[in-house]
């Protein structure tokens, strides 16, 4: 009975098909996200969502992906992350974008509003010490630590990025986005062989990371030169 709602609703999302046009289908996309995060709300607990992840059909196991990228808490961030090995191509490519909404909401309401506004200021200075004063209001929200890791990369700053994307691996030890940040710094501050571990950590839990298999195999023939 839940697994067969829950699949009805997800049916109920338009498919984007040629000839579609896909700014008509992201309208008719993001009217009908809405009616289906209301029915889950209304419908299932995110306990039961969780064990639907288990479920053998995939298209239940797609429902409850979506459902949980859209509703769901850090509670569900051991599940989500076990689903990016699912079998099911498009249950792992889901998944993966589950768990990034879920990341930025790892804060209370207040502080996940604020880290989405912080991140979009137009000044690094801004963004610095936004993120900066949002990690002393909430020094275990681990999406803050690694959007700050991403500041300090992009300005080059690879050992306060490279400790920044530690902090997110303590705290949230699936965040593949991280490990695979760690490994970019460790390559900046030449130190390749502990690149190569944190890029084989990141595909091992995503492996729809598998581009940095060239990464890593690239790395390994100038050690080996």
């Amino acid at each position: 009975m839940f697994v067969a709602r829950l699949v009805s609703h997800y049916r109920e999302l338009p498919q984007l098909l040629p000839p579609d046009d896909p700014d008509l289908w992201a309208a008719r996309m993001h009217d009908r996200l809405r009616v289906f995060r209301r029915n889950v709300e209304r419908e299932y607990t995110e306990g039961t969502l969780q064990r639907l992840l288990n479920h053998p059909s995939a298209e239940a196991r797609r429902a409850s992906v979506l459902a949980l990228g859209l509703i769901g808490t850090m509670n569900s961030n051991c599940g989500l992350a076990r689903a990016l090995r699912d079998e099911d191509a498009q249950v792992s490519k889901m998944a993966t974008d589950a768990l990034w909404q879920l990341w930025f909401r790892g804060g209370t309401d207040e502080q996940n509003q604020e880290l989405c506004r912080v991140i979009h200021l137009p000044d690094f200075l801004e963004v610095l010490a936004g993120l900066d004063d949002l990690l002393r209001e909430a020094p275990t929200f681990a999406e803050v630590h690694n959007q700050r890791a991403i500041l300090f990369f992009r300005r080059g700053e690879y050992g306060r990025s490279a400790a920044d994307c530690e902090r997110v691996l303590q705290l949230n030890p699936y965040h593949f986005g991280a490990m695979a940040g760690l490994g970019q710094c460790y390559l900046k501050l030449r130190k390749p062989r502990s690149a190569v571990r944190c890029f084989r950590q990141a595909v091992e839990t995503n492996p729809s990371l598998g581009h940095l298999n060239e990464t890593i195999a690239a790395v390994e023939k100038s050690l080996d030169g």
